[in-house]
């Protein structure tokens, strides 16, 4: 983080002769020097010379002190997929990804990670010869796509999660909602349509919450069983909703592929920063918030309606997000509050 603003931040000056010397040089300022961070401006004159990257970072770091006292010991669910699973996106975006939650568990937060992992399904799916085949935003998932599901998710995108997490310092253990019963499913409503996509019955986070205290980072995918052991695939927003309520989190984070909630859906610099529950809703009423972006905004009121202090829908294809999100005022997408 301190790398990417320090360079955000850099300040251009140029060197020029003076009139009564070729070889000497004037350093010349604009009369209106000033950088944006945390919604100030930080004035810099001829009187303090410029601060040296090191500067930049120590600064940077004492103006999060703020933030890390407020999330330190609470626990912080993220629901990670979409954007930054995209395969043009993915290196990029996941490294640094993988790294703010690596920081984020380091200075004392405690990041629980909720995967989906729909590109990397329908890429599989693919190679076997399968149309990925949606209904009204959901995956058709019969058995035979059920099967590619869980291989995917479970055995492929979360180990490979889990390996990135442990190589950038941190100690992460890889689940999913079959494990210990941490989610048990139910058929969807409109299983006659839609096959094996469930929903979210229960959730037990006896399994996780003594890896949560000790400071691992759990990392669940979005898949589980029901009963009677019939696997399901189950929207990773909702089990990130429904998990975090469990928990008792002091936050929920969704990553997604846009700004955020959006005042006018046509113009993207029209982005809501805060809204409470009823202004959501209003929005919702007034066919403002609409598409895909509705089951996202009922999942984080589900959780809010549940415990969860906040919970916001962050711009995923935005590098650093997350620590812009939780470590700034300025966040990177919509909070919305109970």
């Amino acid at each position: 983080m301190a790398a990417k603003l320090t360079k955000s931040l850099s300040i251009q000056m140029d060197l020029s002769s003076s009139s009564s010397s070729s070889s000497s040089k004037l350093l010349k300022t604009p009369k209106n020097l000033s950088f944006r961070f945390h919604r100030r401006n930080i004035k810099c004159s001829l009187t303090s010379p410029p601060a040296t990257p090191a500067e930049f970072r120590v600064d940077i770091l004492s103006e999060s002190l703020p933030f890390i006292q407020k999330f330190r010991g609470k626990t912080i669910v993220v629901k990670f997929g979409g954007a930054a699973m995209k395969p043009n996106q993915q290196d990029n975006l996941l490294s640094s990804f993988v790294k703010d939650l690596v920081l984020l568990s380091v200075v004392g937060l405690r990041p629980v990670l909720v995967h989906g992992g729909g590109p990397e399904i329908n890429f599989w799916l693919k190679r076997f010869g399968i149309e990925p085949l949606f209904r009204d935003g959901l995956r058709v998932t019969d058995a035979n796509t059920m099967e590619i599901v869980s291989m995917v998710l479970v055995g492929k995108v979360n180990k490979n999660l889990v390996s990135l997490i442990n190589k950038a310092g941190a100690t992460a253990v890889g689940l999913s909602g079959m494990d210990g019963r941490l989610v048990t499913a139910r058929p969807s409503p409109k299983a006659a349509q839609l096959g094996f996509v469930g929903e979210v019955a229960r959730v037990d986070p006896s399994v996780i919450e003594p890896l949560v205290k000790s400071g691992h980072i759990p990392v669940i995918a979005s898949v589980a069983a029901d009963e009677f052991g019939q696997s399901y695939n189950i929207n990773a927003d909702t089990v990130a909703g429904e998990l975090a309520a469990a928990l008792g989190a002091e936050k929920l984070i969704l990553l997604t592929d846009v700004a955020g909630i959006l005042e006018d859906r046509e113009n993207p610099e029209s982005l809501v920063k805060e809204i409470d529950i009823k202004g959501v809703k209003k929005m919702i009423e007034n066919g403002k918030v609409g598409g895909g972006m509705i089951p996202k905004v009922n999942c984080c009121i589900r959780s809010l309606a549940q415990g969860v202090t906040t919970a916001s829908i962050i711009d995923g294809r935005l590098e650093h997000s997350l620590l812009l999100e939780i470590l700034t005022d300025l966040g990177a997408g919509t909070m919305i509050t109970g």
